[in-house]
């Protein structure tokens, strides 16, 4: 048994060196830098970074240049109060005027401010999506390498059924042929194989198309070929309480739950705003030209600087005001809810979870210990049926253990890693 499963690794091994070996760190790596979901979420952010400006707040004056021009071609009469009376047809009047004008908001009831805060909470949100964002997709990639790994090391264990029925082939046909067993014996030891073979080819398509899952997971070309690492490293060492306070201060949900209550607590104070005067003040420089074909002054130019303040103060707008106050205190007693359920949801993922992560590392020791006593099991059979003293249906039976608790074993130590990861997602820090 121990050379066949020699002969195995070495199989494996010829193929895996015309392959790349993807660390864990390595797809992590790739995704962070060609996911699209973060790329999409990275550009959300730059949109929220931009948006945090003192003139986007209202801080700013406004400045603009303003240029007009009219021209009139008409019939035009005038009569003088001394009796006179001047007419031209096609009389022209032409007028022209151009300037620079600054207007600025100097005290809105401390909206603007309110405002500016306001957009550097939105900022943190958006700082606070591409986290969640990142930790999904690295918990999904995760979730997928090591489901590779988990496969790999169920292909290995279908690959050595595989060799070893045909062994037992060869060894029932010698039999046949010198008469101490039937036909039938090869027959059964042939349908074996071929059973194994299938389910070998079952599990390798599985693999091939979770290999694509992965690769698009990394945003690079699908067909890439690439290997897994062979061993699952599980951290043993967590632990329930301390999982809980990084969920208190890092989870991604709770942080968007308390920064959309400090956003309402900041729309509250702008909509509070309203009830204080609003002042402005606004200066400019014009120049006027105009040119007139009948009249006292046929041209007349001048220019110079204006300036003045306004100011204006909501005395009743029909009870709007206190209804957009009430509006936007019950949205922050609402979001003070959603932080209670939010975190209370959190908590009850990570006790659910962490008691999946124990009964799983429960799980891999025990499964460990059953491949090390089927291995042995099937070590013994294959001996006795070398020398002729038990029959094929406990050959396979020991050997149908063998691959089955070998599986059993693989899917125990991924089960125990995903509890792993899904707890550290919860956690809010993914870590290797």
């Amino acid at each position: 048994m121990r050379f066949y499963l020699y002969i195995t690794a070495l199989l494996v091994t010829a193929i895996g060196y015309s392959q790349e070996l993807l660390t864990p760190e390595q797809a992590v790596a790739i995704a962070l830098e060609n996911n699209y979901d973060i790329k999409l979420s990275k550009n959300d952010l730059k949109i929220d970074e931009t948006n945090v400006s003192l003139a986007n707040a209202g801080l700013l004056p406004n400045v603009s240049g303003t240029f007009s021009q009219n021209n009139n071609i008409q019939y035009s009469k005038q009569t003088r109060t001394d009796g006179t009376v001047q007419e031209l047809n096609n009389a022209r009047n032409n007028s022209m005027a151009y300037g620079v004008n600054l207007g600025w908001t100097i005290f809105d009831g401390f909206k603007m401010f309110a405002k500016y805060d306001q957009l550097q909470e939105l900022q943190k949100q958006g700082e606070t999506e591409l986290k969640f964002t990142i930790l999904t997709r690295v918990s999904d990639v995760m979730t997928t390498y090591f489901d590779l790994v988990q496969q790999q090391q169920t292909l290995t264990a279908l690959d050595t059924a595989i060799v070893i029925s045909k062994q037992r082939v060869t060894t029932a046909d010698n039999r046949f042929k010198i008469g101490k067993a039937a036909k039938l014996e090869v027959l059964n030891a042939q349908v074996d194989l071929n059973t194994d073979q299938t389910n070998y080819l079952r599990q390798k398509e599985l693999y091939e198309n979770t290999k694509t899952m992965l690769n698009e997971l990394m945003a690079r070309e699908l067909t890439a070929q690439f290997k897994v690492v062979d061993i699952v490293a599980i951290d043993d060492k967590l632990k329930l309480g301390d999982l809980m306070n990084l969920a208190a201060q890092q989870n991604p949900q709770i942080q968007l739950a308390l920064i959309n209550k400090r956003v309402a607590e900041l729309n509250l104070k702008q909509v509070k705003g309203a009830r204080y005067p609003q002042v402005a003040v606004n200066t400019g420089y014009i120049f006027n030209n105009s040119e007139s074909s009948l009249g006292f002054a046929k041209e007349s130019n001048s220019r110079g600087l204006n300036y003045g303040i306004s100011a204006s103060l909501n005395i009743f707008n029909g009870s709007l005001q206190n209804r957009r106050e009430k509006v936007a205190k019950l949205q922050i007693e609402s979001s003070d809810l959603l932080i209670q359920q939010q975190t209370q949801s959190i908590n009850s993922q990570l006790i659910s979870a962490y008691q999946t992560y124990i009964t799983n590392l429960a799980l891999v020791q025990l499964e460990a210990r059953n491949e090390e006593i089927a291995r042995e099991n099937l070590d013994i059979t294959l001996e006795k049926y070398r020398i002729g003293i038990i029959t094929q249906l406990e050959v396979r039976t020991a050997q149908l253990n063998y691959v089955n608790a070998r599986t059993r074993n693989s899917s125990a130590q991924f089960q125990a890693k995903i509890s792993e990861v899904t707890l550290k997602e919860l956690a809010g820090n993914v870590t290797f």
